[in-house]
């Protein structure tokens, strides 16, 4: 399963530039390094971006790309210029991080250079937006990709706007706009390519010709500005988690039990990894019952459902599914919910086949599919019930997210 077939479409690539080039003058320091939550104001916008995204090109200031580094995963791990695209669905998105410019429009076009020629869609997204959710993403590309030139989130203006010179101003014809906005990409490009200057990228585009669209925004999608900011955002994250401080781990577990099939056919496959001369087991995917325990820990704990309800085994299009292509998936989806995934610990029972040999390779297809460390370890049920019999295998995993 690719990244943008959550947004409609599965060939399509889809590139974020994350603007992050900014001194903070009014705030006073470079906000996008300000704590937030246990995280810092950037690693919110990227892990979003990320998860909407087959690559990321972080556009940071000179002098704080060594900071930027010194911080997440995703960043210390990233790619340098010139990366090669990932491919659709192979967990981990590419991050590049390139120096921005003077200004915003200067540091967007520093950005543009670094997303390779195949992407179809190109994201702006301010660092400074820590709050946008997964869904908002989703909007602005499926505007793309539905036809549009461009698609800009808005909200509705609710106090009342004075023009310094006249009267007060129409708010019902007034709309605040957000990022992430979202292009299409060979027009975004030329729009830039004149080297013109505006506060947002829609301005530029129009300006090139283009129409765009306007899609619902989020009320909470506020920009950090004043140190102020930072204490609605962290009301805000908390407000997602009812009941927890924000930054506090959360644990989930989840649960997976399948038995052996008849079918000789039938392959087994286990962590991602594909076991040969063993039989498989029943299901209406590849009944993978580490990487669906691993989807319920995740996805419980963030208050996204179970892997039952995001791919039923009523829904002939999972029929076969890669489940590791599924966990990717749903580790997006938690993702853009706002949460950071820490690891996963799983416990699987099965009287064979012996999984030691193999554990290496499931941690570590399954820890790329998450996009965080996943560990495995083997059991027997010293023929107790039916697992102890060999009849099937179950797995427990237990999650722990920020």
């Amino acid at each position: 399963m690719s990244v943008t077939q959550r947004v409609g479409r599965d060939d399509a690539v889809v590139w974020t530039v994350l603007v992050a080039a900014g001194e903070g003058r009014r705030f006073g320091a470079p906000k996008q390094l300000q704590p937030l939550a246990g995280r810092r104001v950037i690693d919110w916008a990227l892990e979003a971006a990320a998860a909407a995204s087959h690559g990321v090109v972080v556009v940071a200031a000179a002098d704080q790309m060594e900071a930027l580094r010194d911080g997440p995963a995703a960043l210390t791990a990233s790619a340098g210029p010139g990366a090669d695209p990932p491919t659709a669905g192979a967990g981990t998105p590419t991050v590049i991080m390139t120096a921005g410019g003077s200004t915003r429009s200067e540091s967007v076009r520093a950005g543009i250079a670094e997303v390779p020629e195949g992407a179809e869609v190109i994201v702006v997204h301010d660092a400074a937006r820590p709050l946008a959710g997964g869904a908002l993403f989703t909007a602005v590309v499926a505007a793309v990709l539905s036809g549009a030139d461009g698609a800009v989130p808005a909200v509705a203006v609710t106090d009342t706007i004075r023009h310094t010179g006249n009267a007060a101003l129409d708010r019902s014809q007034l709309r605040a706009v957000q990022t992430p906005q979202a292009f299409r990409a060979d027009l975004l490009r030329r729009a830039h390519s004149s080297g013109g200057e505006a506060t947002d990228d829609a301005t530029l585009v129009e300006a090139a010709g283009g129409k765009v669209r306007l899609v619902d925004g989020e009320p909470d999608n506020l920009k950090i500005t004043t140190p102020g900011d930072l204490h609605v955002a962290e009301a805000l994250l908390a407000a997602r988690s009812p009941g927890r401080p924000a930054g506090v781990p959360l644990v989930g577990i989840g649960f997976d039990v399948h038995r052996f099939s008849d079918d000789p056919q039938r392959a087994l496959m286990l962590g991602g990894v594909l076991f040969e001369g063993e039989r498989g087991l029943e299901g209406h995917s590849d009944a993978d019952a580490i990487a669906h325990a691993c989807c319920d820990a995740i996805l419980g704990v963030a208050g996204l459902g179970d892997i039952g309800t995001l791919f039923p085994d009523d829904d002939e299009r999972w029929r076969g599914a890669d489940s590791l292509a599924l966990l990717a998936e749903a580790a997006a989806r938690v993702r853009g919910a706002g949460r950071r995934i820490g690891n996963i610990d799983c416990n699987v029972v099965a009287e064979r086949p012996k999984l030691a040999p193999r554990r290496a390779e499931m941690q570590a297809r399954l820890s790329e599919a998450v996009g965080a460390p996943v560990t495995v370890r083997g059991k027997r049920a010293e023929s107790l019930g039916a697992l102890g019999r060999g009849e099937g295998i179950a797995c427990w995993a237990v999650a722990v997210l920020f």
